[in-house]
């Protein structure tokens, strides 16, 4: 599935209208964040997770996005559950996206 961007105006429609999302949290100078970008794609269009919507946020863009999940570093990964924030992680580790994503299925 293609990864979807929200921002402010448009994040709480997103959680509200999907059951399962996993965010990215992003900022255009991160360059932990560009290096993970790849690893993101491939895991939206994992077959094992197209009951998951895959979102981009920019997080100096949208504030409030922001601070629904907790982002305190880059890159950000933040798990949602029926619009309710279920865990949120600082990482750039592939295996620790994976965790977060398969609390989805539990």
């Amino acid at each position: 599935m293609a990864i979807q961007t929200a921002n402010d105006a448009t994040f709480s429609e997103v959680l509200k209208s999907n059951e399962n999302v996993i965010v990215k949290y992003y900022a255009d100078w991160c360059g932990s964040c560009k290096l993970f970008a790849p690893k993101y794609r491939r895991l939206s269009d994992n077959e094992a997770y197209s009951q998951v919507v895959f979102l981009d946020v920019n997080a100096e863009e949208s504030p409030e996005a922001r601070k629904l999940a907790g982002v305190d570093n880059l890159p950000f990964f933040a798990v949602f559950k029926n619009g309710e924030l279920l865990k949120g992680s600082s990482t750039s580790k592939e295996e620790n996206v994976v965790e977060l994503i398969n609390l989805l299925n539990a």
